[in-house]
């Protein structure tokens, strides 16, 4: 896969924002995700010695969820963990196992969130204007915003608002589990977001393409695999 240099990493704080204001403006909610062949999910991993993050790209078959391709990277953490500028900090590392893929997915799920994100421009946002790919934030937790109650069933859902707009969906993967806060990255709307990370959710709460990228990344880190 191929990416574009789009800007550096290491930015101040007021610059970071600024650029995230400036880039929001390219994400797209219209649905680019048509027939559905290959799922992505990324992760990292962080070792506290040396001060190194792990990245890890594992590409589905979407047809039954077996894994098609697994990469991964290692980088030196560079930018400091800031609660809404977490792109700056994993984003270079998730790009350097993505360069390595030989598949292109047609979907990216990341552990993190979309424009549910206080400028509507977190990790999967940004990944996916950098990659020009369709991309779904599935978070384990909010960044901003609330939402009414979800009902008890798998696929029940409730929408997601921050300031008055709708930025995502908290959903229901299992009955009676917790809910996934699921918001649109890029080129994909709420709707087709939420039905591609249910589609994902088998036996689990969280979506197989992050799961097992989150599985990959922890043994990448613990050396019991080599780096792909």
């Amino acid at each position: 896969m191929k990416s574009e240099k789009l800007q550096r990493w290491s930015l101040s704080y007021k610059a970071a924002v600024a650029l995230q204001k400036r880039l929001a403006a390219n994400v797209s909610l219209r649905s680019a995700v048509g027939r559905l062949r290959h799922i992505a999910g990324v992760d990292v991993s962080y070792a506290v010695k040396p001060d190194a993050m792990y990245a890890g790209a594992v590409v589905l078959d979407a047809r039954d969820l077996s894994v098609v391709e697994r990469r991964g990277a290692v980088r030196k953490t560079r930018f400091p963990y800031i609660p809404g500028l977490l792109s700056f900090r994993e984003t270079p590392a998730i790009l350097a196992a993505m360069k390595k893929l030989k598949t292109r997915p047609d979907c990216i799920i990341v552990d993190g969130q979309g424009i549910a994100h206080p400028r509507r421009f977190g990790i999967a946002s940004h990944l996916g204007v950098i990659l020009d790919i369709p991309t779904i934030g599935c978070a384990k937790s909010l960044l901003v915003g609330g939402h009414g109650p979800v009902g008890e069933a798998r696929g029940s859902w409730a929408a997601l608002r921050f300031e008055r707009r709708v930025i995502g969906r908290a959903l229901r993967t299992r009955d009676a589990v917790k809910p996934v806060f699921v918001s649109p990255g890029h080129k994909v709307s709420f709707s087709r977001a939420a039905e591609i990370v249910l589609r994902c959710c088998t036996r689990y709460r969280l979506p197989e393409p992050t799961r097992l990228a989150h599985q990959y990344v922890n043994e990448l880190r613990s050396g019991k695999i080599n780096i792909m």
